[in-house]
């Protein structure tokens, strides 16, 4: 059902004519993500509180109106686009810290946070939120917690399922529900919020966030470490872990991601690298000082050259601001990319590596690696020019390739950017038939008339 003149002042009434529109520039900015997919919503409607959304979704579910949960758009996978037009519900008005509680170490949150406003705000006092996407200077707690994001510290700290403890959720039908306790230990029942975490947005919509907050490390050690080959770059990082140091962050950087940055940042590049480590320890000021010398005499033996550490926060800064600024830098050496993010076991990576180089030389695409070494996480980019129809075949053929050599490695589709609709075609490459029917199941549990973020995670019907 389309959004008719009455059905807009009934959705009008609920949250204020100011916060409302039909007005194109309205929609057109809520048409996309970070894919640069495109699809415009009806309408686009800014809820301000948990009773305001409650009120959207029950008129919604009941006239059959799909619903675009919507929180920053940077999600990397199409999970925010509007494909079916409906409502576009930005969440970003419900935006407030409301507790951070330092006697228990938790902190509340409404959806609409940026993940580093709130990293700053409990570091104040001392405390740590882990979670770091390389987006966390404007992506959203909400959205955070709906595509259980990863990020640079998730070797050792782990992602965002990991510490998220409670929820209120508004289900699709209008109510309103809790799951989990502030409590650090619960199994009552159930865990739904396990379940709501990294559900794309097709469960249920977050209006509180518990999460629980670790001490905030005395020291921060940075190091760089430049290899002639890639394959000296990944025994390394299985050395480091073999040694029983688990860094804060290990970053794989590859020859063309660094040029790229280079090209964008007007930086000159280390001659000679074919390949970067980025790494980072954390802890006591002792346990530091001796765990970065010895990540540097481990780099050293596989043949890293210039390895050095970074002296001043200026320093630490320009080293991070590589890894965060390739994304951008490829489009200096492409006009599209195509973005995935496999997972596979650390001792794989290397076999991992070598496939997608293979997959990139058999379909004549050149492809650029970076991403969390630490966990095994890499990210993808395929560099195409879109008018130019055979190389987006070959393009989406060497995806399929590298899809299914990742799960013959034992690895996964999505290490943290989710399924959306750029990966639902290829679920089952990964998920079973018994298993795929089992979400589905929940899914039309939760959600009996499909209203919510329609046409993600599951393959289109054919």
């Amino acid at each position: 059902m389309k959004i008719n003149k009455e059905l807009f002042r009934k959705f009008e009434k609920i949250v204020g004519e100011e916060y409302i529109s039909k007005a194109e520039v309205a929609r057109v900015c809520h048409a996309y993500d970070a894919t640069k997919q495109r699809s415009l919503p009806d309408a686009v409607i800014r809820p301000n509180s948990a009773q305001e959304a409650s009120q959207i979704l029950q008129l919604a579910n009941e006239r059959r109106i799909p619903v675009y949960p919507v929180g920053a758009a940077s999600g990397m996978t199409g999970g925010a686009v509007p494909l079916h037009g409906g409502i576009s519900l930005n969440m970003n008005r419900i935006n407030r810290i409301i507790e951070i509680d330092e006697a228990n170490m938790i902190g509340t949150v409404e959806p609409g946070v940026i993940v580093a406003d709130f990293q700053n705000e409990v570091e104040k006092l001392g405390l740590f939120y882990p979670p770091d996407p390389a987006s966390n200077t404007f992506s959203t707690m909400g959205g955070s917690v709906a595509e259980c994001s990863g990020g640079l510290r998730g070797v050792k700290y782990g992602v965002t399922k990991d510490y998220v403890i409670a929820l209120e959720v508004v289900l699709p039908t209008g109510e309103i529900i809790h799951t989990g306790s502030k409590a650090l230990k619960s199994v009552t029942g159930y865990d739904l919020t396990k379940l709501f975490i990294g559900s794309e947005g097709t469960l249920g919509i977050f209006t509180k966030i518990v999460v629980k907050l670790i001490p905030l490390p005395e020291k921060i050690e940075t190091l760089l470490a430049p290899f002639r080959s890639i394959t000296d770059a990944t025994d390394a990082v299985s050395s480091i872990i073999a040694s029983k140091i688990v860094p804060r962050a290990l970053e794989f950087i590859d020859e063309e991601a660094i040029k790229a940055v280079g090209r964008y940042t007007g930086s000159d590049s280390i001659k000679e690298t074919k390949a970067m480590l980025l790494i980072e320890v954390d802890g006591s000021v002792e346990t530091v000082h001796r765990d970065a010398l010895r990540i540097m005499d481990i780099c050293k033996n596989n043949k890293a050259f210039g390895v050095r550490k970074a002296e001043t926060e200026e320093e630490v800064n320009d080293l991070w601001s590589v890894r965060r600024s390739i994304s951008p830098a490829l489009y200096t050496i492409g006009k599209k990319k195509i973005n995935q993010d496999i997972c596979v076991p650390r001792s794989n990576l290397t076999r991992m590596l070598n496939k997608i180089s293979e997959i990139g030389t058999k379909h004549d695409v050149k492809i650029v690696n970076f991403g969390h070494a630490g966990d095994g996480n890499i990210h993808i980019n395929i560099l195409i020019d879109p008018s130019v129809p055979e190389e987006m075949r070959r393009a989406e053929d060497a995806v399929g390739d590298i899809f299914k050599e990742t799960v013959n490695l034992g690895g996964t589709l999505s290490g943290e950017h989710g399924i959306g609709t750029t990966k639902s075609k290829y679920l089952s490459l990964e998920v079973k038939p018994r298993e795929l029917k089992l979400m589905k199941d929940i899914k039309n549990l939760f959600d009996p008339n499909g209203i919510l973020n329609p046409g993600k995670i599951f393959p289109p019907a054919t």
